[in-house]
């Protein structure tokens, strides 16, 4: 059997007295599209930001086979983690060009990195066209292009996204999407948290879904998808 690449036990997040997450297990296979579904406030960016150690928390968290957890932000990101957060968090201030710089900011391999910006723009033909434009500028499906655009300049091992179809227009979420299922397709492993569960168990492998701070389901997405609980909770049916 695989080992896992992320291997998550007993994660909780507390913001003082309130329990975001409330102990919860998971794990995500190399190669795998996983997401993690479930209503607001239900813990899943909360997850997201524990295992990039950007809030409190406990539990035990593997990546390859190390323990990462309470280790820094940076060391994380160098192991091979990248978050693309609910927001995007670009820089507004710096261009398009500059923030796909940005990402490749632990790299020294100039050949690899302008391969990696090509395909970049490969990707996402409006960042190619917006290269010198600032990145505040720009709407909000191209400033979430260019937040996932910029985690790949990482070469992330694991990519983390967090509600990426949120706040765009239809049309734009299809097209993030693609981009998304292109990135799996090419071996990229994925945590895609999503309130939009519909679009999230079509495009990935496995689910989890989570309820107040816990997890109350897991498996294959497509037998989900098909789920009584899941589609009157979840699917609008």
């Amino acid at each position: 059997m695989t080992s896992p690449l992320l291997s998550v036990h007993g994660l909780k997040v507390a913001y003082g007295g309130i329990h975001a997450v409330r102990g919860i297990d998971f794990e995500v296979t190399k190669g795998e599209l996983v997401c993690l579904i479930g209503a607001n406030g239900a813990g899943k960016s909360s997850t997201l930001k524990g295992l990039m150690g950007l809030v409190p928390h406990s539990g035990s968290i593997h990546f390859d086979g190390e323990r990462v957890q309470h280790a820094a932000t940076h060391a994380i990101v160098a192991r091979g983690l990248a978050l693309v957060p609910e927001g995007r968090g670009i820089f507004g201030r710096l261009t398009v060009a500059e923030n796909l710089d940005m990402g490749a900011y632990i790299r020294n391999d100039k050949p690899g990195i302008k391969a990696d910006l090509a395909r970049a723009y490969e990707l996402f033909p409006r960042l190619a066209e917006r290269r010198a434009q600032l990145a505040g500028t720009l709407s909000g499906g191209e400033q979430q292009m260019l937040a996932i655009a910029r985690a790949m300049m990482g070469r992330p091992r694991l990519l983390l996204l967090d509600e990426p179809s949120m706040g765009l227009a239809p049309l734009m979420v299809r097209k993030i999407y693609e981009t998304i299922a292109t990135i799996a397709g090419e071996g990229v492993t994925i945590l895609l948290v999503e309130q939009n569960a519909n679009l999230a168990l079509k495009v990935s492998h496995r689910a989890y879904v989570m309820e107040s701070g816990a997890i109350t389901l897991s498996g294959p997405s497509a037998q989900l998808a098909n789920d009584p609980q899941v589609r009157a909770a979840y699917l609008g049916e």
